[in-house]
């Protein structure tokens, strides 16, 4: 990997990473742009002790422009982005509207590939990596910076979860706190900790997924499962087998492993709603040996790609003096696939329970996504 730093016309930082050492990245940003200016501020909420980003300045990003305005894509003639080089591998810059800025973190912009049709799942196995290395790299720089505390590296696909670029990439937030999801992990592995005399959480939940009928996929290095309490109707946690608390945890074996897994993941998520009729799948079909016959939500082939997120959940680099008893180490790197489509032209929203309560209702029985989830399996 090839790694090239430069500025853009307002100074912002923009990143090439390159997968063959002779490539050059020496072209200018010829756009007149003035030096970006934000209004990010960090709230904290004192009756539920979680944070807010208010950053009004974020109304005026760019929604959802023609495909030959796209900012993401590469410079060509005329036509200026925000990558000034005519071509790219990956590359990753300051976000122009970030929610996070200045004293209260940092936003950057992942871009996967130059092909503005493509999805990650379209990548090769080679070039899956060097957005994982992109990730990695990512995450060691923005961790020594004074105002960040945890790096959360994650993609939004599609509309119907918010995107406003149809461009193939992925976004870091940078945040100045330990983010209120990763808290509670931390309290429960506390919790556990203190319960069970040392006992790991994330140890003892990946065992018992292991052990059980929502297991996705298992490869030499890596396990998905459908976890028990699943909150979306298809959500698959992907873990490393061997505990590392960030991706620059993971050894030589995990990385290498990493691409063909992630890609399989995601391309079967593609596949869930890819067929008619409502009906249960057999005795023993593809997945575990001997599974038991599941119903599966089935559609027309014309179902647009399936709409995730898919998150990586990393340890805080801050201090954790507030967890008692837990260190860094303990935590344990995972991302979080999933996805709001809960059948053929229906969606899962945040209704009343859920953005009022917190609390979650699924439509879809975790056994059944696992299912699912196994029989459209790549041959």
């Amino acid at each position: 990997m090839k790694k090239t730093s430069t500025r853009l016309a307002d100074g912002r930082e923009l990143i090439y990473y390159d997968l063959r050492d002779a490539v050059v990245r020496d072209a200018a940003d010829r756009r007149p742009l003035e030096r970006t200016v934000t209004t990010s501020e960090v709230r904290r909420d004192p009756l539920l002790g979680d944070t807010v980003a208010i950053a009004s300045h974020r109304q005026g990003r760019t929604y959802h422009p023609p495909a030959d305005e796209c900012p993401l894509c590469p410079s060509e003639g005329d036509r200026l982005s925000e990558i000034p080089d005519t071509s790219y591998d990956v590359v990753v810059f300051e976000n122009r509207f970030p929610s996070l800025a200045g004293d209260s973190g940092r936003c950057e912009v992942v871009c996967f590939t130059p092909d503005h049709s493509a999805s990650f799942k379209d990548l090769t196995e080679e070039h899956a990596r060097l957005v994982l290395e992109a990730w990695t790299d990512r995450t060691a720089e923005l961790s020594h910076l004074p105002s960040v505390e945890q790096v959360f590296c994650f993609e939004n696909r599609g509309a119907e979860i918010g995107v406003t670029l149809g461009h193939p990439h992925g976004q870091i937030y940078a945040y100045p706190f330990t983010t209120p999801r990763t808290a509670l992990m931390l309290r429960s592995l506390a919790a556990h900790k203190e319960a069970t005399g040392g006992e790991n959480l994330f140890d003892d939940l990946v065992a018992r997924e292991l052990a059980g009928e929502r297991v996705v996929l298992e490869a030499e290095h890596w396990v998905a499962f459908v976890p028990y309490a699943a909150h979306w109707p298809y959500e698959v946690h992907l873990y490393p087998r061997r505990r590392v608390p960030d991706l620059l945890g993971l050894d030589e074996e995990a990385r290498a492993e990493f691409p063909r897994v992630y890609l399989e993941l995601l391309r079967r998520f593609d596949r869930i709603f890819d067929a008619c009729g409502d009906s249960p799948s057999p005795p023993g079909s593809p997945g575990r040996p001997g599974s038991p016959g599941l119903p599966v939500s089935r559609v027309s082939p014309g179902e647009p790609a399936t709409p995730y997120i898919a998150a990586w959940h990393q340890a805080p680099f801050g201090v954790l003096e507030e967890f008692d008893g837990v260190a860094r180490e303990d935590f344990a790197l995972h991302l979080e696939l999933f996805t709001v489509r809960r059948t053929s032209g229906k969606l899962k929203f945040l209704a009343g329970s859920e953005s009022g309560m917190s609390v979650f209702i699924n439509d879809v029985p975790p056994e059944q996504a696992a299912g699912r989830l196994r029989e459209v399996a790549s041959p």
